[in-house]
């Protein structure tokens, strides 16, 4: 398709390549979404893209690599396509601009306080990036500094000047990340200054969140993504609702309001543990928590015998960019929930999905794609997936369903938990193997 152009007004557009819609008028980047849409999934209209009326400055999360140039003076930014060179960048029209006043403050204390910074080809070094997340409703900001050792040098100093350049910081915490890997955050968090979380507002509920919890980057479109999944699942207070790989919470205590119970499932420890005070915070009384891979919880709540099991009427599942698994979806199909609420944000990996979606017995009936991610080639998406008559066959034939075999039962029951979301035995034994 053909696509209207504008000027670029971002001085790196053609280095960063995070943008790749620079220069792009922006309904023309709504509708070239939408046709992307339309092109991976099959069957089902695609509505018009829900845009933004002010689509710039929206990221609440950013993250600078730091390093030196040429020259060896400090610089930081973000990483050129698909290498690990360092863009410097001083101000981005998609990140919120207090982040970026935050990082520059701290690129001129690395040079005052001599710090190092780390070099990937050497291993030597001390500080490899800084995340900033802010909070759109409190105001509330979390500075995270990734540091390849527990130890800041002049750390009183240091946090005295940035917190003198900007009062309006929340927290401070050090994560180090000491592994020779492309991973930002490593799993050791150390609290230098206030509570070591941040606190936002989203569709009415109050979330606690930490250095490593996953939050959506662009708040605005995120209240539209919510209340956009939870309409299309057709809640009337009667339901049992299933929130696989559910975060810290959000999507499930959304949907809370107008069900009967929802069960959140979450493999990161962190994460589940951010979702349990925020259950608490919220007064939010019937969700539940579980601390388990979704997949094989989901394969165990169908293999619970029947006076047991638990009739899910609605699946919410919120997979990464690489989609789901079969063993997964055919997990799902094991519970035979009336509604399967798909929230993607690759229209790829959507598309295959649904396709085998329909395999198994559920065919799409509603698509509504929502910008997250204005100036980007990336789209998230909404789609309403209803079960058919052909779904108890499939289920049959998949094995997933073994209500006969004694060490799933038993393995149910040792992994339920009482109302009040605490974390499953199971996993507790595993936590330390197991990564998000």
């Amino acid at each position: 398709m053909n696509i209207e152009k504008t000027e670029q007004i971002c001085p790196v557009a053609g280095k960063c390549g995070g943008c790749q819609l620079q220069g792009v008028f922006y309904h023309a980047q709504l509708e070239k979404k939408r046709a992307l849409v339309a092109d991976c999934v099959h069957g089902v209209k695609v509505q018009p893209v829900l845009g933004m009326a002010d689509p710039m400055h929206y990221r609440n999360k950013v993250h600078a690599a730091f390093g030196r140039d040429k020259k060896g003076r400090v610089i930081s930014g973000v990483y050129a396509g698909g290498t690990h060179r360092i863009v410097p960048v001083e101000h981005c029209m998609i990140e919120d601009p207090r982040a970026d006043e935050i990082i520059a403050t701290i690129r001129d204390l690395v040079k005052d306080f001599k710090i190092k910074t780390y070099d990937e080809d050497t291993g030597y070094g001390l500080l490899r990036h800084v995340m900033v997340r802010t909070a759109s409703v409190t105001g509330e900001i979390m500075v995270v500094l990734v540091l390849s050792s527990p130890i800041l040098p002049a750390k009183n100093h240091f946090l005295k000047a940035l917190r003198a350049a900007h009062p309006h910081i929340t927290t401070v915490v050090l994560n180090v990340n000491d592994r020779h890997t492309s991973m930002v955050l490593g799993d050791r968090n150390i609290v230098l200054y206030g509570k070591g979380y941040i606190e936002d507002e989203l569709c009415g509920n109050r979330y606690r969140i930490s250095p490593n919890s996953f939050y959506q980057i662009n708040s605005v479109q995120t209240k539209r993504l919510y209340e956009t999944a939870i309409a299309y699942a057709g809640l009337t207070g009667n339901e049992t609702v299933l929130d696989a790989y559910c975060g810290i919470g959000t999507i499930g205590m959304t949907a809370a309001a107008q069900a009967a119970q929802v069960i959140g499932v979450e493999l990161n420890p962190s994460a589940v543990k951010d979702a349990i005070v925020n259950a608490r915070r919220n007064q939010c009384k019937n969700i539940t928590f579980y601390n388990e891979d979704a997949g094989d919880f989901m394969r165990l709540m169908a293999a619970a015998p029947p006076s047991e099991r638990v009739k899910v009427d609605v699946v919410f599942m919120d997979p990464p960019r690489s989609g789901s698994k079969e063993t997964f979806m055919d997990a799902v199909a094991a519970l035979a929930p009336r509604r399967v609420v798909y929230v993607s944000c690759d229209p790829h990996t959507l598309g295959r999905d649904v396709e085998y979606m329909k395999k198994i017995g559920y065919q799409p009936t509603r698509c509504q794609p929502v910008d997250m991610f204005p100036y980007t080639d990336d789209i998230e998406t909404v789609v309403l997936l209803e079960r058919t008559g052909q779904n108890n066959e499939t289920k049959r034939k998949s094995g997933i369903v073994q209500s006969g075999d004694s060490r799933y039962q038993k393995k149910l029951r040792d992994t339920r938990t009482a109302p009040g979301s605490r974390r499953t035995k199971t996993s507790q034994q595993r936590q330390g193997k197991r990564a998000h």
